[in-house]
């Protein structure tokens, strides 16, 4: 087992970084929504590390991450539409899913076969200096094995990715602790994965209702694998009474193990969630129960997590 770097969020684990992703090797930094493994985009034999480590399905694609505008535009053909959502949520957590342009350069491993790329400009102050030293696209995937809960701090990336990756860029909690909301474009706007920013956000920028994915619809952009974001433990959801021997997580005001918030406030919520998932998993509870979450704005999102969590696993 190779052994993994722990770096610092200052100048000298910056640059360390990025010397790691120009030899080809994977680095999980912050982002503001969840951890990333980052490997250099348009490097086949990297990208292919990240599969390795995370031991994800290669059918499975990822999302490209880059320091500035200019630098999604060399990579993907844009609308109207799609210029407009950037310019009012980027930097921020939302990943726009377009037309891959010829000549890109991005491995076929980050695409999965399609026809498109998916690209995010992350508003962490480190993520956007590591990318900005680097200075190329990044493809960076949630840093944990595949389907297991997402990191949002960086022993998090440690207990599941030690001595499977390079290194690890220790930049503190993620703010949002959900992943990034995911927008396509296919005649209408599609709401491919909710996330940090809602639907009617997201309608209200573009003027228009934006559609929301159909579940029988195949894989066409990160994170909508069934059985996906699982702790060890099973998940019980809409839990409204407790069972012996669960471990209890909690939403408004209840008797619980840990609650997402006390207040009912699906902010905090969605801050505390994978967080908490990975604390009371590393109990060892066999199952995790989950009070009800409104199903509405953020909850839209905590509730797509859950669902995944708790899904059958292959």
């Amino acid at each position: 087992m190779r052994s993994t770097e722990r770096l610092k969020a200052d100048s000298h684990g910056i640059a360390r970084a990025a010397t790691l992703w120009r030899d080809g090797e994977a680095v999980a930094f912050p982002t503001e929504t969840v951890y990333g493994l980052g490997a250099d985009a348009r490097n086949d034999h990297a990208i292919a590390g990240i599969f390795e480590a995370k031991a994800r399905p290669s059918f499975n694609p990822l999302i490209v991450h880059v320091a500035d505008l200019p630098a999604a535009e060399a990579l993907v053909n844009w609308s109207d539409a799609a210029r407009a959502v950037a310019q009012a949520f980027w930097p921020g957590p939302l990943t726009l899913v377009l037309p891959l342009r010829p000549g890109a350069g991005v491995s076929k491993l980050v695409t999965a076969g399609l026809n498109t790329l998916a690209v995010r400009m992350p508003a962490h102050p480190v993520a956007r200096a590591l990318l900005a030293e680097f200075g190329g696209p990044v493809a960076a995937p949630s840093a944990n094995r595949s389907g297991r809960i997402s990191p949002t701090q960086a022993d998090h990336v440690a207990r599941s990715l030690d001595g499977r990756i390079a290194a690890i860029v220790d930049g503190g909690a993620a703010e949002v602790g959900l992943e990034s909301t995911i927008l396509g474009f296919d005649g209408a706007p599609i709401l491919l994965r909710p996330g940090g920013i809602s639907g009617d956000e997201l309608s209200a920028a573009l003027g228009v209702p934006v559609v929301a994915r159909s579940d029988g619809d195949g894989v066409s952009a990160p994170g909508q694998t069934a059985s996906h974001y699982a702790p060890a433990a099973d998940v019980r959801l809409d839990a409204k009474t407790w069972r012996g021997g669960e471990a209890r997580l909690g939403f408004g005001p209840v008797e619980c193990d840990l609650n997402l918030s006390a207040a009912g406030d699906l902010r905090e919520a969605a801050a505390n969630l994978f967080a908490h998932l990975h604390t009371l998993d590393a109990c060892g509870a066999g199952t995790i129960a989950v009070s009800p979450v409104p199903r509405r704005g953020l909850g839209l999102a905590i509730n797509d997590r859950l669902a995944r969590a708790a899904a059958p696993r292959g």
